[in-house]
């Protein structure tokens, strides 16, 4: 499971991948902004990148993020911090990364498109590119307190906040 905004990062996977010789053998799911993210009725992904992606055969998940919805448009509008916030805040002292990781896996899982109970690689990055990679068992948003991170492969030395 890998996050990618602009597609930059699916299409290095997509390519390392197939230079490999594993595209056929790995179930990769790209995990996308929603659409209005950054601007209403809009998304940052070109759907020419979108195109060269599902070619390939990799799934594209793009929805509202787990941790960034209904609470993110409360707590900015009537104050205070929430449930969601304060997971992201939790999983942030470790790297906006590793939040990342955690959100874009339970999201693929809640969507059907990794099986419930096995260990994925989760890659994504602090403001571009990826620079964060764990191993974890999601659990569905509903139970989310068993996910289980079970090896941070990467991250970086020192999160940015």
């Amino acid at each position: 499971v890998v996050a990618s905004t602009t597609g930059y990062t699916a299409r290095a996977m997509v390519e390392a991948l197939e230079e490999k010789g594993m595209s056929n053998e790995t179930n990769l799911v790209v995990v996308t902004h929603a659409y209005g993210f950054k601007d209403p009725g809009t998304n940052e992904m070109s759907e020419e990148t979108r195109d060269f992606i599902k070619a390939r055969g990799a799934k594209l998940l793009t929805q509202t993020h787990l941790f960034a919805n209904v609470e993110r448009f409360v707590t900015k509008n009537f104050g205070g911090l929430y449930p969601g916030g304060l997971i992201s805040g939790a999983l942030r002292m470790f790297s906006e990364g590793t939040k990342v990781c955690v959100e874009i896996a339970v999201m693929a899982l809640d969507a059907g498109l990794i099986p419930y109970g096995r260990e994925v690689m989760a890659v994504a990055g602090t403001a571009g590119g990826a620079d964060t990679a764990v191993v974890i068992k999601p659990a569905h948003a509903r139970s989310i307190f068993e996910t289980e991170i079970r090896e941070i492969v990467c991250k970086p030395r020192i999160p940015v906040h």
